[in-house]
């Protein structure tokens, strides 16, 4: 789990892992994407942020907040230097099996069409696309997702 301390460290994972990307983002967007430090310990107060280590530094985070009988996925990046070891799998893992812990049926997020790596991963993971309550995210167009859990025996 994160700590306030390591916003900056988020900040700056979620900015390398965008930064390829800011181009096909409206300004808005991007901006909502990579988040500041004072947004990460806002959302670290609210709800659950983790990292991903890998030799003692920070190279994934991933950020979840309750709605009703889902638990949301938001703010879900690896460092480029990173990709590759499975870091988002891991991550996904985790949010699972604390998800099925706490009860929650369904694990929910919205992404990006452009984010291709990212769309098949969740796929992979068992993700489907569902219609969402949001087209767009300040002009940039999204994707809602889902994946209904089953509780393990």
């Amino acid at each position: 789990m994160a700590t306030p301390n390591d916003a900056s460290l988020i900040a700056s994972v979620l900015y390398e892992s965008f930064l390829e990307y800011e181009s096909l983002y409206t300004r808005g967007a991007f901006a909502a994407t990579v988040l500041t430090s004072d947004q990460i310990r806002g959302r670290i107060a609210e709800g659950r942020v983790w990292v991903a280590l890998y030799r003692d530094a920070i190279v994934g985070t991933v950020s979840a907040v309750p709605k009703d009988d889902e638990l949301y996925i938001r703010s879900m990046a690896v460092a480029p230097s990173a990709r590759g070891r499975r870091v988002g799998e891991l991550m996904l893992r985790q949010i699972e099996t604390s998800a099925l812990a706490e009860g929650y049926m369904r694990l929910t997020l919205v992404t990006t069409p452009f984010l291709i790596s990212a769309i098949r991963l969740y796929e992979r993971f068992g993700f489907q696309r569902i219609d969402g309550d949001r087209d767009d995210l300040f002009g940039t167009p999204l994707i809602a997702m889902e994946k209904r859990l089953r509780p393990r025996n």
